[in-house]
C-alpha cells in the first residue's frame, strides 16, 4: 500500500531534536519531514550517526537525557503525540505504536521466562485474564514461527538463538496489534539467512495485520525486501527519499549513491569490490557552513561549500537535497555513476 492511496497515520513536520553536552549542543536531528501511510513500509537508511534511530525514538517519546526535541510535531492517527502527558504516552507505547530493538538479548530481562515477559506486556494493555494472556502469548509465538510455542513459554531468553530471540521480540511488539511498528535495525546481529528469514516474517506479518512499518537501517539491501518508500539520511537531514525504484534505479544524491555501491549485489556477471564512502561524517558540534556531505562528495562544487541544498522535487515522491538538482548545475551521467561499482584507487 503507498501513501499516495492513504491518509497517513504518522507525519512528522520540521522535527528538531539536539543533544546538549558538556561540548556543546549536538544536532542529530535537523528539520526531518516524512510521513507513513496506514499499511506502508517505509525504510530510514543511513551511517551511525545521522539521526536514523534518534528520529525513531522521538517517535516513541524516549530520546536519552542529554537529548531534547526541540522543535517540530509528530502527528500519529491525527493527534500530536508531543503534546501527550508521560501517562498518555504510556498508554500508546506497546499498544498503538510498538519499538523492535536491534539487540534482543538486552532487550529481554534474562531472569523472566519468555511466557511471563510476553504475557505481561499483553496484560498492561488488554483487558484479559492470566489464562487468556497465556493464550495470547501461545497464538503470538506461533505467528512469528517458534516451534513448540506452548513449551517455549516456559524457557528464559539465553535459551533461544539470536534469530529466535529477535523473533520473540516482534512478537512481543505484536501482541496487542499495534498501528504502526519501528524495527530499528532489527536484523544487524544476525546471519545473512537469518536477516532474510526476520524480514520476510516482517513482510508476511504486515501483509495479514496491515501494519505500517518504519524499518531503521544501514544496509539498503535490507530495504529493498520490504520497503515501498525509502528516506535517506546523513547529518541529521534528509537528502533523498522517494519508491523503492527511484532510490535503487534512478538515486540522485552521491551519498545514496555511495550507499548502493557498497551493497554487494549478485546480478553482475563478473567480480567487483565494494566501494566505500571515503572520509568520516561530519562532527555536529560544528558542522559544515554549506551541504554536510560536501567534504566526501566527489561531484562537490563551490556553491555546495556555502549554501545548505533544499529537498528538490524530481518526481511523484522522489526528492533530492542536492545542488546537482539544480537547472544550472553540471549534470553527470546519473545511470553511469550510481552503476559504477569499480574501486578507485
Amino acid at each position: 500500500m503507498n501513501a499516495e492511496h492513504s491518509t497517513p497515520l504518522l507525519q512528522v513536520r520540521g522535527l528538531k531534536i539536539s543533544f546538549f553536552t558538556y561540548a556543546g549542543e549536538v544536532k542529530a536531528v535537523d528539520g526531518v519531514d516524512f510521513e507513513v501511510g496506514s499499511g506502508e513500509a517505509v525504510g530510514i537508511v543511513g551511517e551511525s550517526g545521522c539521526g536514523k534511530s534518534v528520529t525513531a525514538l522521538s517517535v516513541m517519546r524516549l530520546i536519552p537525557k542529554p537529548g531534547e526535541i526541540i522543535d517540530g510535531s509528530i502527528i500519529f492517527d491525527g493527534e500530536n503525540l508531543l503534546t501527550k502527558t508521560e501517562k498518555a504516552m504510556e498508554a500508546i507505547r506497546g499498544k498503538d505504536i510498538a519499538m523492535i530493538f536491534q539487540d534482543p538479548m538486552t532487550s529481554l530481562n534474562p531472569v523472566l521466562t519468555i511466557g511471563y515477559q510476553l504475557t505481561e506486556a499483553i496484560l498492561r494493555h488488554e483487558k484479559m485474564e492470566k489464562r487468556q494472556a497465556r493464550e495470547k502469548a501461545i497464538e503470538m509465538l506461533r505467528l512469528v514461527g517458534i516451534p513448540n510455542a506452548e513449551e517455549r513459554l516456559s524457557q528464559y531468553p539465553h535459551q533461544f538463538s539470536g534469530g529466535m530471540r529477535q523473533r520473540v521480540m516482534i512478537a512481543m511488539a505484536l501482541c496487542c496489534n499495534p498501528r504502526l511498528l519501528i524495527a530499528d535495525e532489527p536484523t544487524t546481529a544476525l546471519d545473512v539467512t537469518i536477516q532474510a528469514q526476520i524480514i520476510e516474517l516482517l513482510k508476511e506479518l504486515r501483509s495479514k495485520l496491515n501494519t505500517s512499518i518504519v524499518l531503521i537501517t544501514h544496509d539498503l539491501g535490507v530495504v529493498a525486501g520490504l520497503a515501498d518508500r525509502v528516506i535517506v539520511m546523513y547529518a541529521g537531514k534528509i537528502v533523498e527519499v522517494g519508491k523503492i525504484k527511484d532510490i535503487y534505479y534512478n538515486a540522485r544524491h552521491p551519498y545514496t549513491w555511495g550507499l548502493l555501491k557498497s551493497v554487494p549485489r549478485l546480478d553482475y556477471k563478473e567480480k567487483r569490490r565494494l566501494v566505500p564512502i571515503v572520509g568520516q561524517p561530519p562532527d555536529l558540534l560544528d558542522p559544515p557552513k554549506g551541504c554536510a556531505f560536501y567534504p566526501r562528495c566527489p561531484h562537490v562544487m563551490r556553491i555546495c561549500l556555502k549554501e545548505k541544498p533544499e529537498l528538490t522535487e524530481l518526481g511523484p515522491e522522489h526528492k533530492v537535497a542536492c545542488w546537482l538538482a539544480h537547472p544550472a548545475a553540471p549534470k553527470p551521467d546519473f545511470n553511469k555513476v550510481a552503476s559504477n561499482t569499480t574501486a578507485r584507487g
